[in-house]
């Protein structure tokens, strides 16, 4: 029974590693793509900015507290957005860089 597997280069790697690979891989494509999802409601979510806060129905500026009032959701839906987005970025780079490293093609 081997314990290590020689790879392209010549490192050695523990049996148990090469073997949790595809388990590896498949639960990276799968935070990948619940992430992506959520990035794309927290997206949606946002609201527009405009340059004007006039109220369409009445033509009044809003007041302070109404222009402000968001700035909390507006700020961490911002934040929220920023993180899924690095995520997953570095979650796909993970992935390919694994896939060179222990070799095998990208969906098996």
């Amino acid at each position: 029974m081997s314990y290590f597997w020689l790879l392209g280069d010549g490192a050695l790697v523990p049996d148990w590693v090469a073997n949790s690979f595809p388990v590896i891989k498949f639960v990276l494509l799968l935070l990948v793509l619940l992430a992506a999802l959520s990035l794309v409601v927290v997206v949606m979510m946002q609201d527009t900015e405009g340059g004007d806060s006039t109220n369409v129905i009445t033509g009044i500026k809003d007041t302070y507290y109404s222009q402000n009032g968001g700035a909390n959701r507006a700020g961490r839906l911002k934040r929220i957005t920023i993180i899924l987005s690095i995520f997953i970025a570095v979650a796909v780079i993970a992935f390919f860089i694994l896939t060179r490293i222990y070799g095998g093609s990208l969906w098996s």
